[in-house]
């Protein structure tokens, strides 16, 4: 099966030398990374134990908190190892874990956030329907298609990758990403290029556009309901608005980095562009919510006093 025997391992070569700074990188990057841990398990565990939480819109939310820690992760363990070495490589099979775990948590981001666009776009443009068409069986469904399609795609899209005949190994990144494997490759890429193709439009283009979609039937409806609406809607529709569009950035940056040569870029930009969608947008989210979210903004009130 696989047929990458002539490479064993992956040169990372993003990394600069730091010295003795590398200490105090790994204690900032330790310091995220465990922000982040703390921010979304709060909210997880706030969310699991309320019963007045347990509504279709926080379910989904939960879901959203639970894919972050598990991108995070596939992230900041291997960048916390690499920041303590002298050699940067990482093995073949891991640098494939990673991509899976990486790229499998970025489809059920994009996925989980266009079904909650669906939640809102139901709740504020047919509220006397809502409970008929969001019940709990269709959340449970909904969250579970997510899961389930977005490991499905890049389990096919690593098991392409993993065949390929590689005629190097230098990645000039933090972290391993398919499309830098692939143009390793000596090796025909033509089906590697139409699947990669054909599953960011499935995955990562038509969900945006389901967004944007849904997104002009609630401005549709705001401008022409009541007042109580218009508050309903920017209440809940802010946070995930920028939720999507802090994300989008990140998908953004990481297009630019596979795509475009970005050697006259500093180094410490290029690696900030890099993981910006693992680091700010794991963090970002659950304060958004936490602070915009009326419901959740009490009982955190609440807990800490």
């Amino acid at each position: 099966m696989k047929n990458y025997s002539q490479v064993s391992y992956f040169n990372l070569t993003a990394y600069f030398d730091t010295g003795t700074l590398k200490y105090m990188y790994f204690i900032l990057v330790l310091s995220l990374y465990l922000s982040i841990i703390a921010a979304n398990v709060l909210l997880i565990v706030l969310i699991c134990v309320n019963r007045s939480l347990h509504e279709p819109m926080y379910l989904f939310l939960c879901s959203l908190f639970v894919n972050e820690l598990y991108g995070s992760t596939g992230l900041f363990p291997l960048l916390l190892f690499q920041i303590l070495k002298d050699i940067h490589t990482v093995s073949v099979s891991f640098c494939f874990l990673q991509i899976v775990c990486v790229y499998s948590y970025a489809t059920v981001e994009c996925l989980t956030l266009a079904i909650m666009s669906y939640d809102r776009y139901l709740a504020i443009c047919y509220p006397l329907h809502y409970n008929t068409h969001m019940t709990s069986h269709k959340v449970f469904l909904l969250i579970s298609l997510s899961w389930l399609v977005s490991f499905l795609s890049v389990i096919v899209l690593t098991s392409l990758s993993s065949s390929l005949h590689l005629c190097g190994n230098v990645l000039n990144r933090v972290g391993c990403d398919n499309y830098l494997i692939v143009k390793l490759a000596c090796s025909d890429t033509t089906v590697n290029n139409i699947y990669g193709l054909i599953s960011v439009v499935i995955v990562v283009i038509i969900p945006l556009f389901f967004i944007l979609y849904t997104y002009m039937r609630i401005l549709k409806v705001c401008f022409s309901g009541s007042k109580q609406t218009r508050h309903k809607a920017v209440s809940t529709c802010t946070p995930h608005l920028a939720s999507v569009i802090n994300f989008a950035f990140g998908c953004f940056f990481q297009v630019i980095q596979s795509r475009f040569n970005l050697d006259n870029v500093p180094n410490m930009l290029r690696i900030f562009l890099s993981i910006y969608f693992l680091t700010c947008q794991p963090l970002f989210s659950p304060l958004m919510y936490g602070l915009n979210m009326s419901k959740i903004r009490i009982i955190c009130k609440n807990l800490f006093n």
